[in-house]
Parts: structure tokens; C-alpha cells; sequence
């Protein structure tokens, strides 16, 4: 049986994008033919006051309407969603879905690496993600090199190659970000830097040797200098690795003299320096665990780090860093970071809209407004209540993961056969087309 539902969605009707520099704007499935109209839902926009006793009208992936009072095209798919509330997809802006890798133990600077050759689009991660509310992710390599690869912004379709879940395949700004990292992490082993003064002295000379390139200095191709390139423009974000006060001064040090955009990630200390970082408009990805443990660099992990951050001003995202917390427990973590005082919008944008504005996807992602790509989610009661289940996972007007169903059940709660790719949810391609919607 499951093979056959396998064979069936590996036969359905497909399209992908090859590397042809063309965004990826659509769904690998038709189009939708109707609008679909949800109505008698609490919306929590994130682009403004929640909106009670709404409707969000959707068409060809795209939302078309939100509001109170929405006229609804008579063509429409109306669902009535009374007592539901729907809000944006969940941004993550730091995953290890998709069974990625990055750098291997040859050096411990590879900027050429990208991380989207590894990623195999049919791992049951991608769909367990779904299945905890994500809809878009930045799939990073590890944290075991001072630049491990390029990183891989992942739209959580269905398909059957990376170039079907690329976000967009349009630039090296849609495509992904630089992993980088100090700390402990990349340090120690053979050829890797042995002090934190190395790490930095590294970095500083591979960047410095990248501006002469950029500037003009090219005996002949070098990857990693031109992936350097699109970092010293400013077109390719740096997603940097660092827990400790004194890494994450050394990171805005190395800013101000290359002039790099940059997304601190983790940033367990940042409590200890959230004037700095807003004075130099720095934003930080920040996770929340309540049981860290094992890791020295850690140790001064606070709960109210993410409201630390908030009150001084600076753009915070929640992010999980899967499997370090399980994508399917990012709403928990946000009300984790309410308990620490961080405010309930806070922590509903920094699971939305936050993020998609520190990786520049806010055009498209993060918030419920027309224009938008219709990725949201349907939950049975408060996001930041431990009651509350993701019911259903639209992305770009498919709805992909739906709590009703057996095989989608199992992503979401585990069991036999939830780690197995002939068990994902790939029916739903079927189902949609049944129904006349994606």
C-alpha cells in the first residue's frame, strides 16, 4: 500500500525548475482553478491587529483577501473554519532538515560548499517540519568550520529535487546565506585553528584575499572567493554561528571592517551585549531550550534572553535548529520565550514575519497580506497554548499536512514508520486535485 501511494505521487503531474535563474514562484502542482475562501476564523495577520471572526480568500498560491469583511468571489471554495485560528507559516530561520552537510575535514574555510547539493528533498524530516507548522526554513551545514558552505533557503513544497523547494532560485540572496561560525565549535583537529585569536586571524585573511579578488584580482576562477564576493556586497547574508559574549563582539568587529551583513545565530550571550547589537543594528536568531546542558559555551543561557534582546530594540527571530529542538515544537518554544518575559506579539512575529524580514523573504513570507504566498496554518486553539495543535499546513495554496489524516498523524506524533519516505505524506497531491483546490 505504501509503495503504492509512493508510485502514484512520483507519477502525478510534476513540474520543476532547473538552474535557469527563473524564480520559483508556484507550487510543483497545477494551479489552483478556484479561490478558496476560510471563513469564521481568528486571523493573526502579524502585519497588524488580530482579526476576529475573519476571512482569508486564497487563489493561484497567492492571498487574495483578508479581513473581517471580505467580499468572497461566488466562484469560491468556502471552508468554514469557526473556532480555528489561522496565522502565518512558521519562518525557521535555522533547521537541519533534509539530511544536510556542508564542509568536510579537509579545512576549515569552504565557502564553495552549498549546502542544497546534499539536501534530499524525500527525507520524512521536511515533512515532520510541515507537520509542526514550517513553511519556509534556512537549511544550514554544521558549525564545525569557520565557513562550512552556503546555506539553502528552503519553501517547504512537495518535490521531487532541490530545485523544486528552493525558495527562489533568482540570485544568491534567495538561494541562501555563509554559515559561518567561532567559538569552540571549529576549533582543534588538524589544520583547524587552535584559539579563538586564530579563528578570527583566519577569517580576516581569507576576506581580505576575497576583496582582491572581487576588486579585480583573478588569475583564474576561484568559487570560494566568488561566493566571498556575493558575502563582501552584502548580496549573500552571513548566518553566524556564536555563543559567547566575547565571539559575538568579535563577529560585529569583523562587520565593521568587511562591511558583511550579518544574522547572529544562537547568540546564547547576547543578553550581555543587547546594547551593542542594536546600536549596530544586528539581529539575532535566538533558541530557546529548557534543558540545554552539554555544552560549556552554554552555560549562561537565560530564559528571557529572547526579551532581553526585544527591549533593547533589537530584530529577533525564534528559530529551532532541528533536531537541537524538533521542528515540531516551535510554537512551545515561543511560549517559553513569553514565560521569559519576551511580549506575546513579540514572540508570534519572532516565529513569522521577523525572520522572514532578517533573511529578506518579508516580500513573500511571514505575514498574512493579498500578494502574499498563501502559507499558513490552521490550529485549534491559541499558538502558545500546550493544548493547541497544527491541524492543517497550506504552503503556496497546497495544503500539505493535515492532523485528520493517518499518514499525517504519524508525522506529527511519531511511531512505526514515521522516519520511512514510502510513508510521507505524498498522497496529498491526489487529495487536492480531488477537491478541486492544492
Amino acid at each position: 500500500m505504501a509503495f503504492a501511494k509512493s508510485r502514484r505521487w512520483a507519477i502525478a503531474g510534476l513540474t520543476g525548475t532547473a538552474l535557469t535563474g527563473i524564480a520559483l514562484t508556484a507550487s510543483p502542482v497545477a494551479a489552483q482553478e478556484r479561490p478558496v475562501a476560510f471563513t469564521g476564523a481568528r486571523i493573526l495577520t502579524m502585519a497588524g491587529e488580530p482579526i476576529e471572526n475573519g476571512t482569508i480568500v486564497i487563489k493561484d498560491g497567492k492571498i487574495v483577501a483578508v479581513g473581517a469583511n471580505v467580499a468572497i468571489p461566488a466562484d469560491a471554495k468556502r471552508r468554514a473554519v469557526d473556532g480555528r485560528v489561522i496565522m502565518p507559516g512558521i519562518v525557521d530561520t535555522h533547521s537541519h532538515i533534509g539530511q544536510v552537510a556542508g564542509a568536510d575535514g579537509s579545512g576549515p574555510i569552504q565557502p564553495e560548499v552549498r549546502a542544497m547539493d546534499s539536501i534530499n528533498p524525500f527525507s520524512t524530516s521536511i515533512d515532520k517540519a510541515r507537520a509542526g507548522g514550517v513553511t519556509t526554513a534556512n537549511i544550514m551545514p554544521g558549525s564545525g568550520h569557520l565557513m562550512s558552505g552556503q546555506t539553502f533557503y528552503m519553501k517547504l513544497r512537495k518535490g521531487r529535487t532541490v530545485e523544486d523547494i528552493a525558495f527562489a532560485m533568482k540570485g544568491a540572496a534567495a538561494l541562501g546565506g555563509m554559515k559561518m561560525a567561532n567559538g569552540t565549535n571549529p576549533m582543534g583537529g588538524s589544520g583547524f585553528p587552535g584559539t579563538r585569536a586564530k579563528s578570527a586571524s583566519l577569517v580576516r585573511e581569507q576576506l581580505t584575499e576575497a576583496k582582491a579578488y572581487c576588486d579585480g584580482d583573478r588569475k583564474k576562477r576561484d568559487l570560494g572567493k566568488e561566493a566571498l564576493c556575493e558575502v563582501l556586497s552584502g548580496e549573500r547574508l552571513v548566518h553566524f554561528h556564536t555563543h559567547r559574549a566575547d565571539d559575538i563582539m568579535t563577529v560585529l568587529r569583523l562587520k565593521q571592517e568587511f562591511g558583511f551583513s550579518v544574522l547572529i545565530q544562537h547568540g546564547t550571550e547576547t543578553w550581555k551585549v543587547a546594547e551593542e547589537l542594536a546600536k549596530a543594528g544586528v539581529p539575532v536568531s535566538n533558541i530557546t531550550l529548557d534543558a540545554p546542558g552539554g555544552k560549556l559555551e552554554t552555560v549562561d543561557l537565560r530564559m528571557d534572553n529572547a526579551a532581553i534582546l526585544e527591549r533593547a530594540g533589537v530584530l529577533v527571530s525564534i528559530h529551532s535548529d532541528d533536531a537541537i529542538v524538533d521542528s515540531r515544537m516551535m510554537l512551545r518554544e515561543a511560549a517559553l520565550a513569553v514565560r521569559g518575559g519576551m511580549s506575546r506579539d513579540g514572540a508570534l512575529r519572532a516565529l513569522t514575519i521577523n525572520g522572514a524580514k532578517q533573511m529578506r523573504l518579508d516580500a513573500r513570507v511571514g505575514s498574512l497580506e493579498v500578494g502574499k504566498d498563501a502559507d499558513f496554518l490552521v490550529l485549534d486553539g491559541d499558538p502558545l497554548s500546550t493544548y493547541t495543535h497544527v491541524l492543517e499546513t497550506w504552503v503556496e495554496g497546497d495544503k500539505l499536512f493535515d492532523r485528520s489524516l493517518p499518514e499525517d498523524l504519524l508525522m506529527a506524533t511519531g511511531g512505526f514508520g514515521a522516519g520511512s519516505p514510502m510513508e510521507a505524506s505524498h498522497h496529498h497531491w491526489e487529495i487536492a486535485e480531488a477537491e478541486g483546490h492544492n
